[in-house]
């Protein structure tokens, strides 16, 4: 049984659950009493303790306690007697450990939020029609087999008329540059900007907007140089998608939960997959590979992607390679968690509509199209810092850091909840 997150490992719950069923036969009158107050008794243990040692100290105590009950008890002879002599009291004892091993599952899988309860429960927050529009998630293009249109409605027809031009706006600077027909820069300029977001702050007399890389007001050069000017090409390329497929349901009914992040580079066509990576509900990871872009790179984007020319340099999967993989290893039915996840399904060229967007979960106050960064996220809700190594962000730490999330927020709104 997966012990993942637990406080206590299995087999210690379950050791102190017969200790306390052995007790409480010396004191009950019936087995299914006995078998309930000790079930009762062990639960209230574990949700008082906040560790393994606290747990075994408490539950040493209560042993003691009920032993000491148990000797001074006459109930035991006469449990004995009635249930016809020892032997048949200890095959009763053994029947009662197996129905008590079989609950204790039931009660793991529901404190651990694993398999079938947790698809279940994520249900709940996989996103509508209507927000997958809003979030310009890429649906299939009804025209065109293969291509995408986006949820802002978007075809390829609008996206042929932006290829057709030669002009391209930086989405890093705003600066216009011109480019061949297959891409390439016709002058090579460098690109001078902000890394980070406008923000805006109250001051004596107003309000004042700053960047928050470096602090620098509205208007000032940019902190960051790098050699060309790039666009993210997402209104272009909408060709090669593929759609995940409709599968049999398996028996338990759990199509499978994953959380799922990629990173991307820069090409003479646009934002392109450098590496994919996707995390169970074990957060163990599934599958992640690096992926050589189809075009030629103009930007590694490593300050964000931390994937560099060398990581690069003997990959040869493909995107198809990645998509084939992924078509195998999710169904339409599979729910896919991820912050903005509609920009990793982008750079997949993949639709998918069973989707939990923790950018939607823990929506920012002002709402669309304002989101909160994930590692504010964490930083709020589980109290822990990602997305601070200076090479930088890495996938997998991005994917499990949104499973987590969402472990914990089904974990918050389902206490109480009776199963």
């Amino acid at each position: 049984i997966p012990e993942s997150g637990s406080k206590v490992p299995h087999d210690t719950r379950q050791r102190y659950v017969n200790f306390f069923v052995e007790e409480y036969l010396k004191v009950c009158r019936t087995v299914n009493e006995a078998f309930d107050k000790a079930l009762v008794e062990e639960k209230a243990i574990y949700d008082r303790c906040g560790s393994k040692n606290m747990y075994l100290n408490i539950a040493v105590n209560t042993l003691k306690k009920l032993r000491d009950q148990g000797s001074l008890s006459p109930n035991g002879k006469k449990l004995c007697m009635e249930m016809g002599g020892k032997k048949e009291v200890m095959i009763h004892f053994n029947i009662l450990l197996y129905v008590g091993f079989c609950f204790l599952l039931i009660l793991f899988a529901v404190r651990d939020m694993t398999g079938i309860v947790l698809y279940r429960i994520l249900k709940d927050y996989v996103l509508t029609e209507e927000q997958l529009h809003e979030n310009g998630y890429p649906q299939p293009n009804p025209e065109k087999p293969g291509s995408a249109i986006l949820g802002n409605g978007i075809t390829k027809t609008a996206s042929e008329e932006r290829r057709a031009t030669s002009k391209r706006v930086c989405c890093r600077c705003g600066e216009i540059y011109t480019v061949t027909a297959s891409g390439k820069h016709i002058r090579k300029e460098e690109c001078n900007y902000h890394s980070g977001k406008v923000l805006r702050q109250k001051v004596p007399g107003g309000l004042e907007t700053r960047y928050s890389c470096c602090e620098g007001v509205v208007g000032s050069p940019g902190c960051q140089v790098a050699k060309l000017h790039v666009h993210d090409g997402q209104k272009e390329n909408l060709e090669g998608f593929v759609k995940t497929f409709i599968k049999l349901t398996p028996a338990d009914g759990n199509h499978g939960v994953f959380a799922l992040d990629c990173e991307m580079c820069y090409t003479t066509q646009g934002l392109e997959l450098t590496r994919v990576t996707v995390i169970d509900s074990n957060l163990q990871v599934a599958y992640d590979t690096l992926v050589k872009p189809d075009n030629e790179i103009i930007d590694y984007n490593t300050r964000f992607s931390g994937v560099t020319e060398e990581d690069l340099k003997n990959t040869s999967s493909s995107i198809r390679d990645v998509q084939a993989i992924l078509l195998n290893l999710f169904s339409a039915d599979t729910i896919l968690i991820g912050h903005s996840l509609e920009n990793d399904l982008f750079a997949l060229k993949l639709i998918h509509n069973t989707v939990v967007d923790t950018a939607v979960v823990f929506p920012h106050r002002l709402g669309l199209p304002h989101k909160r960064a994930l590692r504010n996220l964490m930083a709020d809700y589980l109290r822990r810092i990602i997305q601070d190594d200076v090479g930088g962000h890495d996938s997998s730490e991005d994917a499990a850091a949104c499973m987590e999330l969402m472990l914990w927020k089904v974990k918050e709104d389902t206490k109480g909840r009776k199963w």
